[in-house]
């Protein structure tokens, strides 16, 4: 069962033997602080380009400012050279007016949005800066700023502070729809995912114009997908995609359409929706890897391959590395895949600079491909401050990689249980579940949950899926009752 290719002990993040857990979290953020905060100590505007000579004629009517809403306010998909110009205009209008506060909060913003779309935290920092500046010259009464931060957050996975800066942009702006997706995406990272629902039917029941009205449908099917409710979310991003304004936006419903069709293992469906994503916007990051993912399934590993590198010569997702990794490991190409494992280790280096929490991320290489020990420190402490049910899966499966099976069926429980989780249907939580259950001869359950996972996605892992069938294999048919009692 065992598939490492890394030696035991070979963390993402290199480090000397390790103190007690707390101190080197501590340890870790005092890093990122220093790294962050010896930047910002600088002058306001260090962080941006040298000013080139401005030319006599002024700024089109149009400019920036009508532009920030609908790019990077409203959370509407945007493509990335309307957001590469989106921030040059912003850092010449701060430079010219260093007071306006708005400026500062859609040029943070932006960067906010250009790191996430293309996997580069080096700009989460620089958002930082301007977003804190904005708050500083108009204050906390700054909706814009507070939106901003909490976008930040969700991009760095820091889930409480998010909520934090999420309520309060909710709380100044309660009929604001914007002020609604970024808190219903904290709830979910916290695992609250009552309070994920309960701020969606909020949402949903203002008033929302054209523009934002797809947007709108896009949070609702993320929460219905969350709950297992796969044909609403399917429905809802169907009428978003309908209703999409710019070819980015469509291609950013598309995208999703095409990770729904995956998710219960409609190849044909999830090509065709990535195929378009794709055609629609060439820069579609996640539409090249769904591509990469469904070839993989389909056999067609070379074009799988090339897809995944062409995601990843955009944007170079430590994700998409990991997956491409494991997509070469199941191909018997070991080098390759060592390659990969490597670049994961550098791109991973790089987001914890820019301070992303990347313990999942990590938790999960370590649990496959490295220490599975390693594995269950970072995710046990990773639990306690953001109880997710994707750490609880993951938490659940490093514990069984370390031989800790009774532990770890507690939270495979958590993350496949409609009352203790989201609801959402994976065939990933459900083979981890029944694998687990399996090491404890809980024969029946094992084999339930493994059949589980191939019926919603036979093609869900390409290291996974051999597995689940060796293990079901190995169980055979011997029905889930108990016999029957002897008679005297």
């Amino acid at each position: 069962m065992d598939n490492r290719l890394s030696a035991p002990g070979t963390s993402l993040i290199a480090e000397p033997p390790r103190p007690p857990r707390r101190r080197l979290r501590w340890l870790r953020r005092v890093l990122v602080t220093a790294l962050t905060g010896g930047v910002v100590a600088g002058a306001v505007l260090t962080l941006l380009p040298q000013e080139r000579p401005r030319r006599a004629a002024g700024p089109p009517a149009a400019g920036p400012q009508a532009q920030a809403p609908a790019a990077v306010t409203f959370g509407v998909p945007t493509a990335l050279p309307r957001l590469t110009a989106l921030i040059g205009q912003q850092e010449q209008r701060v430079r010219a007016q260093p007071r306006d506060a708005r400026a500062w909060a859609v040029l943070g913003s932006a960067y906010v949005e250009r790191g996430r779309r293309t996997a580069e935290p080096a700009d989460y920092p620089k958002a930082e800066q301007a977003l804190r500046t904005s708050l500083r010259v108009r204050g906390t009464r700054n909706t814009e700023a507070l939106d901003g931060l909490a976008a930040l957050a969700l991009a760095r996975r820091d889930f409480p502070v998010a909520k934090d800066y999420a309520e309060q942009a909710l709380k100044q702006t309660p009929k604001r729809w914007a002020a609604y997706p970024p808190l219903i995406d904290a709830y979910n990272g916290l695992g609250d995912y009552a309070a994920a629902r309960k701020t969606l039917d909020k949402l949903l029941e203002l008033r929302t114009g054209a523009e934002a009205r797809p947007a709108v449908m896009a949070r609702a099917a993320a929460v219905y997908r969350d709950r297992g409710w796969r044909e609403d979310a399917v429905a809802q991003l169907t009428d978003a995609a309908a209703a999409a304004r710019t070819p980015a936006e469509q291609a950013a419903y598309l995208t999703g359409l095409g990770q729904l069709a995956w998710e219960r293992g409609d190849l044909p469906d999830a090509l065709r929706h990535f195929d378009a994503a794709a055609r629609l916007e060439p820069g579609q990051r996640a539409a090249l890897a769904g591509r990469g993912r469904t070839l993989a399934a389909l056999g067609r590993s070379t074009e799988a391959v090339a897809a995944y590198q062409a995601a990843l010569a955009r944007q170079p997702s430590p994700r998409d590395t990991l997956e491409l990794g494991e997509l070469y490991e199941s191909l018997g190409q070991s080098r390759s895949a060592e390659d990969q494992y490597e670049q994961l280790k550098e791109r991973v280096r790089q987001a914890v600079a820019g301070g992303v929490d990347e313990e999942l991320l990590i938790g999960q290489f370590e649990a496959d491909h490295g220490d599975p020990w390693e594995a269950v420190e970072r995710l046990e402490a990773e639990w306690q401050r953001q109880p997710g049910i994707e750490v609880a899966d993951a938490l659940g499966w490093a514990l069984h990689r370390a031989g800790e099976d009774e532990e770890a069926l507690t939270y495979a429980t958590t993350a496949t249980d409609k009352a203790k989780g989201g609801g959402v249907r994976s065939a990933l939580y459900a083979y981890h579940r029944g694998m687990i259950e399996g090491e404890l001869e809980r024969y029946g359950p094992a084999r339930r949950h493994l059949q589980e996972a191939l019926r919603i996605n036979p093609y869900f892992s390409p290291l996974g899926v051999p597995q689940a069938r060796r293990a079901l294999a190995a169980l055979g048919d011997v029905p889930d009752e108990p016999l029957p009692a002897e008679t005297p």
